[in-house]
């Protein structure tokens, strides 16, 4: 290679790393949603899930985008509209806001924003409360919201997930539903806002490894079964 080769390969990588660095720094800016897998809602019986057949403001489960990341799956009773709002760092991204006929249906990943605590079928310290937060220690900020009993950490799941008390410094994170109004089924695509994932695959690892073996970190692929949290969970903690 001689001088002038040299000189091109060096500012032709270089036009690489900035161009890189941009795409990144926009998606950073920008917060826009992170792709993963279709996957098809389906109940315990491999039948997709009627998005107007959920029982409005009860707690649903699911995992995405990875076999051992949960999801909540709400239907709202009420029309959500969409959102702007601020990861930890600051990074602004807009929330759609709910899908299907009323825009009620919302999906957020079940992971506390502040100690990565989850629902796994044993124990739930984090669920969604329908009215007030019953506790005279945690003063409710709103009602209808996601609480988690572990710092006590309130997220409005109408307005994003944007949290309304306690210590955590960002909304859960979004899972974004395509609704087919033609057949009312309900398909996670992908997320939007702060994710926590590596964090939590970190602090959990042996955990998860016992609860879901080696496919904890698998993508999920194609379908994810939805049950009610009371099925998911032996114990679903209330404070």
């Amino acid at each position: 290679m001689d001088r002038r080769e040299f000189v091109e390969g060096c500012a032709l990588g270089a036009t690489a790393l900035a161009s890189a660095a941009l795409s990144s720094t926009a998606w950073a800016a920008n917060a826009q949603p992170r792709r993963y897998a279709r996957v098809l809602l389906v109940d315990e019986l491999d039948q997709p899930i009627k998005a107007s057949r959920l029982r409005p403001q009860v707690n649903y489960v699911f995992h995405y985008p990875f076999e051992a990341t949960p999801v909540f799956l709400l239907d709202l009773g009420k029309a959500t509209q969409p959102t702007r709002l601020l990861t930890k760092d600051k990074l602004a991204y807009d929330w759609p806001g709910g899908v299907g006929q009323r825009r009620s249906v919302v999906a957020f990943s079940a992971i506390c924003a502040h100690q990565l605590v989850y629902p796994n079928k044993d124990l739930s310290f984090i669920s969604f409360r329908k009215g007030p937060v019953a506790n005279p220690q945690t003063p409710s900020r709103g009602n209808d919201l996601i609480h988690c009993c572990a710092d006590h950490s309130q997220y409005d799941p109408a307005r994003g997930a944007q949290v309304l008390g306690g210590p955590a410094e960002q909304p859960l994170c979004a899972v974004l539903l395509e609704h087919d109004p033609a057949t009312d089924q309900l398909t996670a695509t992908g997320t939007l806002g702060g994710e926590l994932f590596d964090a939590f695959f970190k602090k959990y690892e042996m955990k998860l490894s016992l609860e879901a073996g080696p496919a904890a970190r698998n993508a999920v692929a194609e379908r994810s079964v939805v049950r009610e949290l009371e099925r998911f969970c032996r114990n679903p903690v209330r404070c």
